[in-house]
């Protein structure tokens, strides 16, 4: 009787907790439930559009680093890349697939969890392989220690006979095997511990900006979400901006690229001067430099952005090289307070919005989100 009682409460909507009296007895709830999943249906199903649009309308084959590409750009991961994109619309031209990988290869290495795991995998192989050699060259030794004893007591033997003498030889051999089996155990453990250092340094490398030695935007990323646990969890405010070099594409026109990489490391300097254990600076790609500040308000961000920004405009910068001045190089940023949005990634898309917005402005200048 009990059990048709709940399957009954279970079938009209109450469950076992309607059936104890404490349910609701109303469709409501399921009625919200049902809304909310085809919010994140409509959400999904939107996404999928422009994705597909922005493929099929610029002619990109449909590759995983493609798509992987246009979902960074239509979720806010990259609103550099969008930003660039949208450029290239407003002057009516299309997204190629050259243009494509040349923009994603400067946005720095892509987090690619495959390779994360494999390195993990191979740094665990050799710590374990490094235990073992280790084990088994203190095993070797010892048994090599007690080995040569039993040789010096068969040797101290007098008139022992052919029998103890073709022992002694014969374990004078096993020690000398034993010796070199624990010689070449060594040599891998130190080819081990080489192993181990440079998978570290390659680590390293791969979360380095060849070009101005500052982190990438890989590293930023995932220092982004470190920082933002903590500063949540100490009740400090972080805030995140995102600063571009004014007419960048002018400089590179008119005095090539190699002295466009040069300013783009002068300017890395210039930023890099206001970085500080609580202020973090990376490459986010191409001309785009992204900072963030812990425990600084917005205010204080910006405030901290123009002392760098005036520094640089006052700066008489020339070519070394054709000895033609490069005019004044200015940068403009944008700010945005990284608790204002649900989620680290609106707060970047939130202060690239900034950025625009002083470009559009007249550049030279730093703007709130």
């Amino acid at each position: 009787m009990m059990k048709q009682e709940l399957e009954h409460t279970q079938t009209t909507g109450g469950g076992f907790l309607g059936w104890l009296g404490f349910g609701r007895h109303d469709d409501s709830a399921v009625a919200a439930q049902e809304y909310g999943k085809d919010m994140v249906k409509q959400a999904r199903t939107a996404l999928m559009q422009r994705i597909s649009a922005f493929l099929l309308d610029n002619g990109l084959e449909v590759t995983a680093q493609n798509l992987t590409t246009a979902h960074s750009v239509f979720t806010g991961l990259n609103p550099g890349l969008k930003r660039r994109i949208d450029r290239l619309a407003e002057e009516g031209q299309p997204v190629t697939q050259a243009w494509l990988d040349l923009a994603t290869a400067s946005d720095g290495e892509r987090d690619d969890k495959a390779v994360d795991k494999l390195v993990d995998r191979l740094e665990q192989g050799i710590a374990d392989f490094s235990r073992t050699t280790a084990d088994a060259r203190n095993a070797t030794s010892e048994y090599g220690e007690a080995l040569e004893q039993h040789v010096d007591h068969l040797q101290a033997v007098p008139d022992a006979g052919h029998l103890l003498t073709d022992l002694a030889e014969y374990a004078s051999a096993m020690l000398e095997r034993s010796r070199k089996a624990e010689e070449q155990l060594r040599q891998s453990e130190e080819e081990a511990a080489s192993l181990r250092r440079n998978l570290d340094r390659a680590r390293r490398d791969a979360e380095i900006d060849f070009l101005t030695g500052l982190p990438n935007r890989r590293a930023f990323e995932a220092y982004l979400e470190k920082q933002y646990r903590e500063a949540k969890s100490a009740v400090e405010p972080l805030s995140v901006a995102f600063c571009d070099i004014d007419h960048f594409k002018l400089v590179n026109d008119t005095h090539g690229h190699e002295a466009g990489d040069r300013i783009i490391c002068i300017v890395a300097k210039t930023l890099a001067q206001i970085s500080d254990d609580k202020c973090h600076i990376a490459r986010h790609g191409g001309e785009e430099f992204v900072m963030l500040f812990r425990g600084a308000t917005v205010d204080d961000a910006c405030a901290k952005l123009d002392e760098a920004r005036e520094m640089l405009a006052k700066r008489k910068l020339v070519n070394r090289r054709t000895q033609q001045p490069f005019g004044q190089v200015t940068f403009s940023g944008g700010v945005a307070n990284v608790f204002g949005y649900d989620t680290p990634g609106e707060a970047l898309a939130a202060a690239d919005a900034a950025l625009y917005e002083a470009k559009e402005g007249g550049r030279n200048r730093i703007c709130k989100a």
